[in-house]
């Protein structure tokens, strides 16, 4: 059996937000809640829906003579696959030259970098008060 990728494709990322923030729904909500451009055709959205829900990324259940469909996976572990492929394909698997990139191209500071060590300190202190 060939092993679904978990990383989600950018329609298919679409469609999730609109799981992710509004929650459970059939085809028809989920292509009102649908933002940006392309606008999807109902058959497209619903094609998508139905290949999400075959690599198993929703549920679906029959509700009046419509599916609705809720997300199976959450968007940050959707975030975290997404990462990772990143990392491996463009990186070799290195942080440290992901954030050399990343400070290279001016995506990131000396600001926004203490911004990030305070933040990273205060989810440590956290750990540290919940144990």
């Amino acid at each position: 059996m060939a092993k679904v990728a978990k990383v989600l494709t950018p329609l298919e990322r679409r469609i999730m937000h609109v799981l992710w923030e509004q929650g459970a729904g059939n085809v028809q909500k989920v292509l009102q809640g649908l933002t940006g451009e392309p606008q999807l055709a109902y058959t497209t959205v619903q094609t998508t829906l139905n290949v999400l829900h075959r690599k198993g990324r929703v549920k679906r259940k029959l509700v009046g003579r419509a599916f609705e469909y809720s997300a199976t996976v959450t968007q940050e572990a959707a975030d975290s696959h997404a990462i990772k492929d990143v990392l491996q394909k463009v990186f070799r698997g290195s942080v440290d030259d992901l954030l050399l990139s990343l400070v290279r191209s001016k995506h990131l500071d000396a600001r926004k970098l203490a911004q990030l060590q305070a933040k990273l300190e205060a989810a440590a202190d956290e750990e540290e008060d919940a144990e």
